[in-house]
């Protein structure tokens, strides 16, 4: 596991930024991963600045998204598939048919995470996977108690997410209760991993997950047995990681 220490969000996001940056240059056809949420709006804004300056160029860059609202349409406010045409994809230059995210009005959601499984394998896998971490350790829906040998599934989400989701919505009861999303298994076999994770109040959770045991009650904490995991935090998210 690396570990980069940022001065803050601004410097935490440019250094994310670079690491996936670099992976474009040297390989332009490359497969991201790609994760929704306030952790990496700011390294898709760093990107998008180089993109805008001529450094960076999409066209052969292919992505897939860790996850999706059930029962939401593509242009739905709070669709993940409209966060990212709005925080990244409207502004760079890449084919919106090489952007992949599950659909969440899928007839038969266990269809659709068997189709998306198969849309990463016909990529030839994920080179390199950018992700955030929740409070409680869940990455993309993976929420803590999941069994680590998951690839895309249907879950229930938590009452604990659907609260902290809320906000988005009207209202609580206008919160989808189901989501899909890749599994712990799909995201262990990225190539290469890049959390971003920033804040005081992130803390904790960073300790527990890289300085405890690997447990699927907290389960980022798998991370720390992926060959090429980078950490990107600020100095207060990592404050308690010796």
């Amino acid at each position: 596991m690396q570990v980069y220490v940022a001065e803050n969000y601004t410097d935490m996001s440019r250094k994310a930024a670079n690491i996936l940056s670099a992976q474009v240059i040297l390989k332009p056809d490359t497969v991201m991963g790609l994760a929704t949420g306030s952790s990496p709006v700011g390294t898709y804004q760093q990107l998008i600045e180089w993109y805008k300056k001529g450094d960076l160029d999409f066209a052969q860059v292919r992505t897939v998204n860790l996850d999706e609202y059930a029962g939401l349409a593509p242009d739905h406010s709070q669709s993940y598939r409209r966060f990212m045409q709005e925080n990244f994809f409207d502004h760079i230059n890449i084919p919106r048919e090489n952007t992949h995210v599950p659909n969440g009005l899928a007839p038969d959601l266990e269809a659709e995470c068997r189709r998306y499984n198969q849309v990463i394998q016909s990529l030839g896998g994920i080179d390199i996977q950018l992700l955030g971490m929740g409070h409680n350790g869940h990455i993309g829906f993976n929420e803590p108690g999941q069994a680590f040998e998951l690839e895309t599934h249907v879950v229930d989400l938590t009452d604990n997410t659907i609260e902290a989701n809320a906000r988005f919505f009207a209202s609580r009861d206008e919160v989808p209760r189901h989501a899909i999303t890749m599994g712990i298994k799909s995201i262990m076999q990225a190539q290469r991993i890049v959390m971003v994770v920033s804040g005081a109040d992130k803390a904790d959770i960073v300790r527990a997950a890289f300085a405890g045991p690997v447990v699927p009650q907290v389960p980022a904490s798998i991370l720390q047995m992926h060959p090429n995991f980078i950490l990107v935090g600020d100095k207060d998210a990592l404050s308690k990681l010796r």
